[in-house]
């Protein structure tokens, strides 16, 4: 757009020269038509060249990732201590803020306890089998010896050598005998399912305080809160007697990490007709006034919000944007790995080089010119 500007003044000015100031040739109805013909043409025809061959955006952006800080806690909890500052680089892991440890202490203490009484409960059902395995061998004992009574004075009474009141006696032992037996049965049988419950080789109820124990030490862990990559707090808002929580929506602060930053410039749709992965782009970024760098196209988003509607009971009402048409955005790769470093939001113009000729030579000439101009001062465009 710039070029053509500057070469539409060139031209004006040379046609004043020639007709008005120095009057070289006289200024005809035919000569008119041809030099307006003319100057239409380079109004019109580089506008539409440059669209195709070179499609400038001048709203080029440096976008980088941020991480949410959320405290993960289960109570709303007291910052007791800020350990950074702000636009200071933080290494990963580096702990960040504190919070109140008091109750989440607690808790790990009260788990460690009811992991402790598990462990005893264990040796306990564990005695339990042991006691029942007992009273079954007592049981079988006492049924051997009963049988045995039982058969001999059947025995004598049969000969009428003992008395028939003495076998039935016996027998009412047998009977007795094996009610108890099956009852220790069943009793080493309760004792044994109670010990065996285990889950991985642990016994459930151990498992169940280890897991509670775990879960514990856990929010307890998170009473200090690190941080998630390398990167930076650029808005520090966090002061010792803030209380943070259980609202999970409630962020305390933006982490803005230092890996993965990439250039995103947004392009009017129908410029992105010949616009392919890996062609070449040139750009320029405010914070450097007067240079032009290199780059290709890494992605193209073929996507804007303005086709996406989200469940509701509202039909779509559809109304022509006042504004400019919705754009799609091309990720920028640079060639220079010194510029992955640039800050976050940093703003600039660039052009994708789709093809050669003196269309492309104009783009450059009006990226140049951009950039040269932010030595004066911003131009909006």
């Amino acid at each position: 757009m710039i070029a053509v500007v500057v070469l539409t003044l060139g031209y004006i000015v040379f046609t004043y020269l020639v007709y008005f100031k120095y009057k070289i040739l006289k200024l005809r109805p035919s000569y008119g038509i041809v030099s307006a013909f003319v100057l239409i043409h380079l109004i019109f025809v580089p506008l539409i060249g440059m669209r195709f061959t070179a499609p400038p955006s001048y709203d080029l952006r440096v976008v980088q990732r941020t991480i949410q800080l959320t405290p993960r806690l289960s109570e709303p909890t007291l910052v007791t201590e800020v350990l950074v500052d702000q636009n200071v680089p933080i290494k990963k892991g580096t702990p960040m803020f504190k919070f109140d440890p008091t109750l989440y202490q607690y808790r790990v203490d009260q788990a460690k306890a009811a992991l402790a009484q598990a462990n005893q409960d264990v040796l306990i059902l564990k005695a339990d089998v042991d006691i029942a395995q007992q009273a079954v061998t007592q049981a079988t004992s006492d049924l051997t010896f009963a049988q045995e009574q039982n058969q001999r004075f059947a025995g004598l009474a049969s000969q009428g050598a003992g008395s028939t009141q003495d076998a039935q006696k016996w027998q009412n032992q047998v009977n007795t005998a094996e009610a108890e037996l099956a009852s220790a049965n069943a009793n080493l049988e309760r004792a044994q399912l109670a010990y065996s419950s285990q889950i991985d080789g642990v016994n459930t109820a151990v498992a169940a305080a280890q897991a509670k124990l775990a879960e514990a030490q856990y929010y307890l862990d998170q009473t200090v809160l690190v941080a998630p990559e390398d990167g930076m707090i650029m808005n520090l808002q966090v002061r010792p007697g803030m209380v943070a929580g259980d609202v999970r929506f409630g962020a305390i602060a933006s982490f803005v990490v230092d890996a993965d930053r990439y250039i995103l410039a947004t392009y009017q749709q129908e410029f992105l007709l010949r616009v392919t992965e890996g062609q070449p782009v040139q750009f320029a970024l405010n914070i450097y006034p007067g240079q032009t760098f290199t780059g290709k196209v890494k992605a193209i988003w073929w996507g804007n919000g303005n086709g996406q509607m989200l469940p509701s009971g509202t039909l779509p009402n559809f109304v022509i944007p006042a504004n400019d048409s919705a754009r799609f955005a091309v990720v920028i790769e640079p060639d220079d790995p010194r510029l992955h470093r640039l800050p976050i939001g940093a703003q600039g113009a660039s052009i994708i080089l789709t093809g050669g000729g003196v269309f492309a030579a104009f783009g450059q000439i009006g990226l140049r010119f951009f950039t040269w101009s932010n030595w004066l001062r911003p131009i909006p465009f």
